[in-house]
């Protein structure tokens, strides 16, 4: 994942939806590592490597997650075809677009 798509996840980043959240939503990409982000009463922090205890752990490539984000794909298609693995409270995900709406 590069620094330029986690400027973007900043900047796409809806506090409001975020209020009350006390999540940590953990990324294993297929294509540049462990990142995790902390998601806690309306702020976001996006980090490298692998949290002890994350809400829900998701298994994807950065291509997938792009499509996620900008709405070419639901999260649902992805699980269903393979292209996304989760664990833990997978709920958790589908908040991921109201998290970082789509311009």
């Amino acid at each position: 994942m590069s620094d330029l798509t986690l400027d973007k996840l900043h900047a796409r980043f809806n506090a409001a939806a975020a209020r009350d959240m006390d999540e940590i939503f953990q990324f294993h990409f297929s294509d540049a590592g462990d990142h995790y982000l902390v998601v806690k009463d309306g702020t976001l922090e996006v980090c490298k490597g692998e949290h002890e205890e994350p809400s829900v752990s998701l298994s994807l490539s950065t291509k997938t997650l792009r499509g996620v984000m900008k709405g070419e794909i639901s999260g649902m298609s992805a699980f269903m075809s393979g292209k996304l693995k989760a664990n833990g409270n997978i709920m958790l995900a589908t908040r991921l677009g109201s998290l970082f709406p789509a311009n």
